[in-house]
């Protein structure tokens, strides 16, 4: 009998599929231990390092992760749903919420490492914003930690003319966040565009998340503008992929 495709498929992946089902079938549940390097070898019959690859196929996935001393686990961690539009809908921040209480639910996010600064726009941020060549801009840096994980790192640029002296050039920006300042000044969002794409982290960006080896991250680079089309904040945002669903829900 000829060979399946799934027979073709390297001795490491065929037990990294194997593990990745039982996780998903309720075998092992979040936090339980996975079998190791010796369990493997003894149960498929394979080296040391085929067995290596096989859990190393499931931490990459950011499904496991490696506790040291103790061994392969599974992530106990659940991904947050990052509702794209719904969060940025003026119901959510005119009424006084953060647009991040459309994806957490009841769970603890902590903001930290905040730092609010003025600077010299860089080039690609002066173009979006539309900036005369002596505008500043206020960057506003944070970082996002769910549940005790850390899941997005975050740099705002808002033009430094029409922000300076309110409260977003504070670190607490007050309730509904930045954009219910803005539309406090004159410039409430209208319109925000959204550019995706992911890569493998910087060295810094995986410190900063906490992330496992060979886990990408996603890039989220958001432009809100006012009424006119007047861009009035550009956010760069680097996520854990392994730490998020994105969702889009519209109508046809």
């Amino acid at each position: 009998m000829a060979n399946t495709d799934d027979d073709r498929r390297p001795k490491y992946q065929r037990i990294a599929d194997s593990l990745r089902e039982a996780i998903q079938s309720g075998e092992y549940g979040p936090g339980d231990r996975l079998p190791g390097e010796n369990d493997l070898m003894a149960e498929h019959g394979v080296a040391r390092m085929t067995a290596r690859q096989a859990l190393g196929v499931l931490k990459d996935e950011g499904i496991a992760e490696s506790r040291k001393g103790a061994g392969v686990f599974v992530r106990d961690f659940r991904p947050l749903r990052r509702r794209g539009i719904q969060r940025l809908a003026q119901e959510q921040w005119g009424s006084g919420r953060s647009i991040w209480s459309a994806d957490i639910e009841n769970r603890t996010l902590v903001v930290d490492q905040v730092t609010v600064l003025e600077e010299d726009a860089p080039e690609r941020i002066a173009l979006v914003l539309d900036l005369a060549g002596d505008d500043r801009v206020c960057v506003r840096r944070r970082r996002f930690v769910l549940d005790g994980k850390p899941v997005l790192i975050a740099t705002s640029y808002l033009p430094a003319p029409i922000v300076a002296g309110s409260a977003i050039t504070q670190e607490d920006t007050g309730p509904g966040g930045t954009y219910a300042r803005l539309a406090e000044l004159g410039y409430k969002p209208v319109h925000f565009r959204e550019e995706i794409r992911s890569r493998m982290p910087t060295k810094d960006e995986a410190t900063q998340l906490s992330m496992s080896a060979g886990t990408p991250v996603v890039l989220v680079c958001r432009t809100a503008f006012a009424d006119e089309g007047r861009p009035v904040e550009v956010n760069e945002m680097t996520l854990d992929a392994a730490s998020y669903i994105l969702e889009y829900d519209f109508d046809a």
